[in-house]
């Protein structure tokens, strides 16, 4: 029995509006970490109530059984989300800050992902999980990318300077594309046809994703550009947009081309002020910037209430969530060693702020992106275990490190 689609949708916008009402009513905190919050509250008590009757727990399964979190989050959503970002994202500040930011979200990730993954084969050992190294590499992929849904949300309130507002924001856009390949490189390896994968194939897959990715964004964004500037109708303006990001996706995607990468480019493309300016009139700017900020909060929403469901589907068993626990600290401390070198490097020919490199793995946070890759994976890369892992750094990421980075960077500052 096939669930109507309509009727899900229908259950999580419910869900979303009334967690959302809660929240903004009762909890007072950024939409991202009380909609998780909430929704795991939610969901435990959706358990607990499943030892008395477990008609609601069966009924909130059936629903998750019926949607691909890994598809609708990595081929549909992103592309909104990532657009949405980077057309609200400071063009100026990003351009000066270029260099570094190509360097975090490449090198850094890629640094993060091999730390991560040796870290947690040694780990793991301790556990007695005798874990082949691919498979802990591939969830030092899956976990080494910042999420920029989580990041932009809550970065806005906590009150960081622009300047390294612009390398974190920055680097999160790009770097969940990189990121995505990257796990997709590795996962090629750990599959069982690995003898068919070459170091070439691996650069050309990597050159055609990412910089296709890059050039296939900037030309949409470019088209989107003149054909809004040939007119001044911010109704038809605004549908050029979505139909930019609808069209872009799909053909990016049939194209093998990286379809987050492109849709981060063509936002910046049509985001860019001195584009904007002459292609968009006062009221056109207004309607697309109010349109994409509703369709970013609609789609956060939609998202995070999701990623409390999904709990729901994880195998708990203790030594998992102490896995995750201790891998709370490795993520972080590879995040730290991951930036060192970039963030010195840059230093001096950029003006750093003090602390760049604390506040960014700290304000690093990780999300969906992270969960639907770990979705991703098969029974026999350790799937439930490698999920369970990236379910306790999430949640400690949203919560923990989202609730107390404006007082950490205040606390740098004073």
């Amino acid at each position: 029995m096939t669930m109507d689609y309509f009727l899900i949708t229908t259950i999580l916008v419910f869900l979303s509006a009334f967690f959302g009402y809660l929240n903004v009513r009762f909890l007072k905190l950024p939409n991202t970490i009380g909609l998780m919050i909430i929704t795991i509250g939610f969901s435990m008590a959706v358990f607990g109530l499943s030892y008395f009757d477990d008609t609601l727990l069966n009924a909130e399964r059936f629903v998750l059984s019926q949607i691909d979190f890994e598809t609708v989050l990595l081929d549909i959503m992103l592309s909104f989300l990532l657009f949405a970002g980077a057309l609200h994202t400071n063009f100026e500040q990003l351009k000066v800050q270029r260099w570094p930011i190509l360097v975090f979200s490449t090198l850094g990730v890629l640094v993060s992902t091999f730390l991560v993954g040796s870290s947690m084969y040694y780990v793991l050992q301790l556990f007695g999980f005798g874990i082949p190294y691919v498979h802990c590499l591939l969830f030092g992929a899956l976990i080494s990318p910042t999420d920029p849904i989580a990041v932009l949300g809550i970065l806005k309130k906590a009150g960081v300077p622009k300047k390294l507002e612009a390398k974190i924001v920055g680097e999160s856009l790009f770097n969940d594309g990189i990121g995505v390949v990257v796990f997709l490189t590795i996962l090629r390896f750990a599959s069982p046809l690995q003898e068919r994968v070459s170091f070439l194939g691996i650069l050309e897959l990597f050159g055609i994703e990412v910089i296709g990715g890059i050039v296939f964004g900037v030309l949409v964004g470019w088209v989107t550009y003149r054909l809004m500037r040939s007119i001044d109708d911010y109704d038809i303006e605004v549908m050029i947009t979505l139909a930019a990001v609808m069209t872009g996706t799909v053909v990016a995607q049939h194209l093998h081309l990286s379809a987050p990468l492109a849709m981060v480019s063509a936002g910046l493309v049509v985001g860019n002020d001195t584009l904007r300016n002459s292609s968009m009139s006062e009221i056109t700017e207004t309607y697309v910037d109010k349109f994409w900020e509703l369709i970013d909060i609609l789609l956060n929403t939609l998202l995070f209430v999701l990623i409390g469901m999904e709990i729901l589907v994880l195998t708990f068993q203790l030594n998992y969530i102490f896995a995750g626990l201790l891998a709370v600290p490795i993520v972080l401390i590879c995040r730290y060693a991951s930036l060192l070198l970039p963030i010195n490097f840059f230093r001096k020919k950029l003006d750093f702020v003090p602390n760049t490199t604390l506040i960014m793995t700290w304000g690093g946070l990780r999300g969906g992106i992270s969960i639907a890759l770990a979705l991703g994976l098969t029974v026999e890369m350790n799937r439930n275990l490698f999920l369970v892992m990236t379910y306790v750094v999430v949640i400690f990421s949203i919560i923990v490190q989202g609730l107390t980075i404006g007082r950490f960077v205040k606390k740098l500052a004073s």
